[in-house]
């Protein structure tokens, strides 16, 4: 099953004497995006899931995988929580959104979404890593992968086991001048993975009368702590009614700005990981 050619870094493999990593021969998935973050609770699957919707809209073949098995919200946040995936001889076929996203997820293989997953630290690892192997994700122009928060076990996985072309970074501002989003970053890097830059999420409220923007959290030396872990903000994304209601079988991004902001950082995505 392992193969370069079908790999979506075969232009700027960097491990390529030491590489493990196994590909399906029936898919063939151009990018691979990750997007992770150093804790829990700063947003990461929201921002997974505005992203896929993004590129959907561009009219690139989209999928998101749920890489947070422990705590799986993506067939929710998609509005796909009611689906199941179908298993065949040659492998798992994903779910898809009412736009054509496909979608992957153990809540799409479990019978009950609310029983908790009491699995060991392998039996994670092996999971995730099926998702690449076992999934038919077919032609895909971008694959999302809402990595689980932190450094540990599975995102370990998730990097050896995947060939992803870069990683956005999620934080929010009173957690983005610290140790946190720097051991993330240092994790991607030591592991050979590109970091594409940072989101800045719920960064801020915008007054409904003046809209003016109110940071509610301190984010004091932002651009010294960038400038000095070599990162770029790709984007600040505020707390927003449309991102809070993104799960809602009708919702939609009204808001003209957040559209704007949404659509500079996945340009800025596209950018990068295509610069070959």
């Amino acid at each position: 099953m392992s193969s370069c050619e079908n790999c979506p870094r075969k232009n700027d493999c960097k491990t390529k004497e030491s590489c493990g990593i196994e590909n399906n021969p029936y898919n063939n998935v151009k990018k691979v995006v990750g997007v992770m973050s150093g804790k829990g609770g700063v947003g990461k699957s929201t921002i997974s899931v505005l992203l896929a919707k993004s590129l959907q809209k561009k009219g690139y073949k989209v999928g998101v995988m749920d890489a947070d098995i422990t705590g799986p919200s993506i067939p929710r946040l998609l509005n796909v929580k009611d689906k199941k995936a179908q298993k065949s001889e040659l492998g798992i076929t994903p779910v898809e959104d009412k736009n054509g996203i496909k979608v992957m997820s153990l809540n799409l293989l479990l019978q009950d979404e609310q029983q908790p997953v009491i699995w060991r630290g392998p039996l994670i690892a092996g999971m995730v890593k099926s998702f690449w192997t076992d999934v038919l994700w077919g032609e895909l122009d971008y694959l999302i992968i809402d990595m689980p928060p932190g450094t540990g076990d599975v995102a370990l996985t998730v990097m050896q086991s995947i060939p992803i072309n870069g990683i956005v970074i999620v934080s929010v501002p009173q957690d983005l001048v610290s140790m946190i989003v720097a051991k993330a970053v240092n994790m991607a890097r030591k592991l050979k993975i590109d970091v594409i830059g940072v989101v800045e999420n719920m960064s801020y409220v915008l007054c409904p009368d003046c809209k003016k923007k109110i940071q509610i959290f301190n984010s004091e030396n932002t651009e010294g702590f960038l400038k000095e872990m070599d990162l770029k903000l790709l984007g600040e994304l505020p707390m927003s009614r449309d991102i809070a209601n993104l799960s809602r079988e009708d919702a939609v991004v009204e808001d003209k700005a957040l559209q704007e902001t949404l659509e500079r950082i996945t340009e800025k995505i596209i950018l990068f990981v295509n610069h070959d």
